[in-house]
């Protein structure tokens, strides 16, 4: 049962909220299905009403009463218009059941007769809302929800704050949803039951909406676009849309330089209070909306003399926000500078520009105001944007680089040398070092209708490739073109054989065929003098024959390190550098990889190149997910993910490595979905290579997961792939103790040792170390297998040693592991006159090296198998995790916290594992505390203890 106008049309529930807010949606929801209430809080704009709406519609179902109300600024004046709204639909059904002094006082004030007030009528109208939620909870259970209570009438509020602080144990439940600037919702509390949950609705992240704007229809936004509407929204999701919306309908896209067009009904919300300052202190702020990083010194210099005065006025307006101790200026919400901007006339933003182009201390930001103030071609100007994206590029900023060329561009005349589409392939290549992968093809596209030169041609082109990233099935008609516009220059086709090498791995998955191409660019690039792309293709005829297993790899790797270098190429990630850690890695030589490692991703950082820094910090974290350390890894895999996601550039494969780090440190089943994430890329941009790494991530975390048949199909995938593909070096995915683990585990110790066998001739010819003890562990459960237990159990002990003198921590913990199910499975089967064997405490071995390794989906398998007893042949699926009884009832996010607090992760641990704020930990804490009956985290991790105690 409901009531009014504002809750008619039906719930656009699900669709946006799940962006973004599962983690807030699942907390609410399990508050409301424990019998609790709701707060929904924060700022205009950020979704409360959306998220309450999908709540109500999700929880509100046949069997509840649901009471609606929403009040509107213009209407809280109006006394009783919320009650109204509550019971007017339902005042027929409660009216019989209310005594007579109660029904006359509430009728009188849902109906406005009899003039019905609070100082009169007090008493009798509190009983009577608090009599008429008991009637209709005698019935079944209700719900009250109050969108925007800070509207709420001042009289209705009071009634509902009197009834539910009466309520107790009657089936009433409010969800509301309030809007705040800051924290203060405690006010609004009055009006909730006791046991209500306040839940802050924050910004939304640049992933989050870029999903949004995908979801409504916003598509043909550009990365680089999508960036500004976050930065001008804050992250705001209602703002974010308006943004998006307004760029989505305007034919014409902003210059680069230039901020964001804010519509005019986002003008209207942020520029209200303009209206209070006076003209002058209109302009200042105009100034520093023009301005980088606006400070009083930039304004004074730009000619605003009485910047103090006027900055303060608008402070006070809550314009600005101050800070004595940061320089900079701020306005309190980007939205506000990017409107003042929007409202000002062309000619006055052109003359701030001015006086900031001679008042910035910085030579790029007044490069950039110069431009921007100027207007027609001027070669001068143009010649000052391109050394200030020379320097940009120095700096570290690609970014900043693009924008300042595409401005260079523009006001490059047509017969100038550099002419302006020169001026703008150098953009669309700082672009690509940005990671902005879109604007970057959208520039060479732009060239090439124009371009005939064969030099600009192939640049262009080159340009377009790159930015399809791993999808090089996409771009395969642009071979044909490209390979005609270079003619017979060999500089020119080293770049397109080496395109065409990425194309043979990544399309055609023919390693041979990928290794023959770089090594023929590698030949085209010497002789056209090129050393850049001669490098690029040593280096990727390096990697492709370290992973062919090629007996060439180490020589073609010293080629590729050969002076002279070239600084980019030294630290790309199809680089030197980078070929030098695969081999490194791959070789067993894990400290040397990681210093590598280590030292290429401070030097990617610094220089700005995005697409290598994802694929770095993926590296770094293989590597230490090899070492054992897998807490780093899972930290290093998830910022990865996370700065993919964000760029749009190696998803699959960071999803991929994420998945490995879950499933050795984190949760299975996000283990699970991001290895199966993974594969769908692959299989959707043609991949092979990544294909067959995304199903052997796959096998691992259902090996984790306690799923061997599922093992066992993943992997017989990836062996197919892998032998069509030419890789014969079983270091590079190391899935074939996991493959011939699962074997043994669903009853095929035969298939098992083929595997071992095959896996181990290549093993043996490369010196691969790990990779033999690995099988050797897998060797010893086929023995086990069929009965010859006590050479299992030498072969464990030997292989345990073994991974550990190689530094491979996660490894040996699993051969310590196996060598506690052998020795407790002879504990449960004794051979007649044999040794007796250690029990259950043969595991504390294996739990001691994986809690070193905080490998938590390991250690909770050695729970299993202490608890399961040495009858237990195989371990079961992945246990729960520890003192899961005393956590059923916590909410997620709750569960979640409490879970690391036992696991011996401090607060800030916890914020950067779960991506929330230390804050929002700490204050999960103190409901975790009051919902367990304990009063600190140290009695969480006395109950863990208890848990394995038991």
């Amino acid at each position: 049962m409901t009531a009014r106008r504002d809750f008619q049309e039906p719930p656009r529930s699900r669709p946006d909220l799940v962006i973004g807010r599962e983690e807030l949606f699942a907390s609410a929801r399990d508050q409301l299905g424990r019998g609790g209430s709701v707060l929904l809080h924060g700022p205009a704009g950020i979704g409360k009403s959306t998220v309450l709406r999908a709540l109500a519609a999700d929880y509100g179902g046949p069997d509840r009463t649901v009471l609606r109300c929403s009040a509107t600024e213009s209407e809280s004046h109006l006394p009783f218009l919320a009650l109204a709204d509550l019971f007017g639909l339902v005042l027929d059904e409660i009216s019989g059941h209310l005594p007579a002094a109660q029904r006359t006082a509430l009728e009188s004030a849902l109906t406005g007769r009899g003039e019905s007030t609070l100082q009169r009528d007090g008493l009798a109208l509190r009983l009577a809302v608090l009599s008429a939620l008991r009637v209709l909870a005698a019935k079944g259970p209700v719900l009250v929800v109050a969108d925007d209570l800070q509207w709420l009438d001042a009289a209705s509020a009071e009634l509902l704050g009197f009834a539910a602080r009466r309520l107790g144990d009657t089936p009433v439940q409010m969800l509301s949803a309030v809007r705040t600037e800051g924290e203060e919702y405690d006010g609004h509390l009055r009006a909730s039951p006791p046991d209500t949950l306040a839940v802050r609705l924050g910004p939304l992240t640049r992933t989050q909406v870029s999903a949004l704007l995908d979801h409504r229809g916003y598509t043909p936004l550009s990365r680089s676009t999508i960036r500004d509407i976050h930065r001008t929204s804050g992250g705001n999701p209602l703002f974010a849309l308006e943004l998006g919306r307004a760029l989505a309908e305007s034919p014409a896209r902003p210059r680069p330089g230039e901020p964001l067009p804010v519509p005019t009904s986002l003008r209207a919300l942020v520029l209200s209070r303009l209206e209070m300052l006076s003209d002058e202190a209109r302009r200042t702020l105009l100034v520093a909306s023009a301005g980088a990083r606006p400070t009083l010194a930039l304004l004074h210099a730009a000619g605003r003399e009485h910047a103090e005065a006027e900055t303060a006025q608008a402070a006070a307006l809550g314009l600005l926000t101050t800070d004595p101790e940061a320089p900079a200026l701020r306005f309190a919400h980007p939205l506000i500078s990017a409107a003042l901007y929007a409202e000002a006339p062309a000619q006055e933003r052109r003359a701030v520009h001015a006086a900031l182009s001679t008042a910035a201390s910085d030579p790029i930001e007044r490069a950039r105001h110069l431009a921007l103030a100027a207007t027609g071609t001027d070669p001068e100007v143009a010649a000052r944007l391109a050394e200030a994206g020379a320097l940009a590029r120095d700096r570290g900023a690609p970014s900043v680089a693009a924008s300042l060329g595409l401005l260079a561009a523009r006001h490059t005349p047509a017969d100038s040398v550099p002419g302006p589409d020169e001026r703008r392939l150098q953009a669309a290549e700082d672009a690509i070092t940005a990671g902005e992968a879109d604007l970057a093809r959208d520039i060479a596209r732009d060239v090439l209708t124009r371009a005939t030169v064969p030099a600009e041609r192939v640049r262009a082109w080159m340009v377009v490739i790159e930015a399809a990233g791993q999808a090089l099935g996409e771009v395969d008609a642009v071979f044909p073109q490209v390979l005609a516009d270079a003619g017979d220059d060999p500089g020119l086709l080293a770049l397109v054989h080496y395109q065409l090498a990425w194309r043979g791995l990544v399309v055609e998955g023919d390693f041979a065929e990928a290794r023959q191409e770089a090594a023929h660019a590698a030949e085209l690039a010497a002789r056209g003098g090129d050393r850049r792309t001669e490098l690029m293709a040593l280096s990727f005829q390096a990697s492709t024959e370290t992973l062919m297993g090629h007996p060439d790899a180490p020589a073609t790797v010293k080629r590729a390190l050969k002076e002279p270098q070239d600084p980019y190429v030294a630290c790309h990630h199809n680089g030197a550098g980078s070929a030098r850690f695969r081999w490194l890695i791959m070789s067993d030589q894990l400290p040397e990889a990681r210093a590598t490692i280590t030292a290429l991703l401070r030097e990617v950082r610094r220089r700005g190149m995005v697409e290598s820094e994802v694929h770095f910090l993926r590296f770094l974290a293989d590597t230490e997910l090899r070492s054992g350390h897998c807490g780093r890894a899972l930290d290093l895999a998830r910022e990865s993910l996370r700065l993919a996601r964000d760029s749009g550039i190696g998803e699959g494969a960071s999803a991929m490595l994420t998945s490995l780090a879950e499933a050795s440190a984190g949760d299975v089943d996000r283990a699970l979905a991001l290895a199966r994430e993974a594969a769908d890329h692959a299989e959707v941009d043609g991949d092979q290579m990544y294909l067959s790494r995304a199903l052997a991530a796959l096998g691992y975390a259902q090996l984790v997961a306690g799923d061997p048949a599922g093992t066992v199909r993943s992997l017989r995938r990836v062996r197919e792939l892998e032998q069509g593909l030419g890789i014969n070096d079983p270091a590079r995915g190391r899935w074939h103790g996991d493959l011939a683990e699962a074997l043994v585990r669903i009853g095929e110790p035969g298939e098992a040792q083929d595997v071992i066998d095959t896996a181990r001739v290549h093993a043996l010819r490369l010196g691969r170390e790990s990779v033999l003890a690995v099988l050797d562990r897998a060797e010893a459960l086929v023995r086990a297998a069929r009965g010859d237990h006590e050479a299992a159990v030498a072969r464990l002990t030997s292989v345990q040693h073994r991974l550990g003198r190689l530094g491979y921590g996660l490894e040996e913990a699993r051969a310590a592991f196996a060598l506690a199910r052998l020795r407790d499975r002879a504990t449960a089967h004794p051979r007649p006159g044999g040794p007796s064997q250690p029990g259950p405490a043969s595991y504390d071995e294996a739990a001691r090296l994986f809690r070193r390794c905080r490998a938590l989906p390991w250690l909770r398998q050695v729970d299993a198998a202490v608890t399961a007893g040495p009858a237990a042949v195989e371990p079961a699926a992945v246990a729960p995790p520890v003192a899961l009884d005393a956590l059923e009832g916590l909410a997620s996010m709750e569960r979640q916290v409490a879970s690391l607090v036992m696991e011996g992760a401090t607060n800030r641990e916890i914020a950067g594992r779960l991506f929330i704020s230390v804050k929002t930990v700490e204050a999960t804490l103190t409901r975790v505390y009051r919902k367990l009956g304990i009063r600190s985290r140290v009695d969480i991790v006395r109950l863990a203890a208890g848990r394995r105690s038991t």
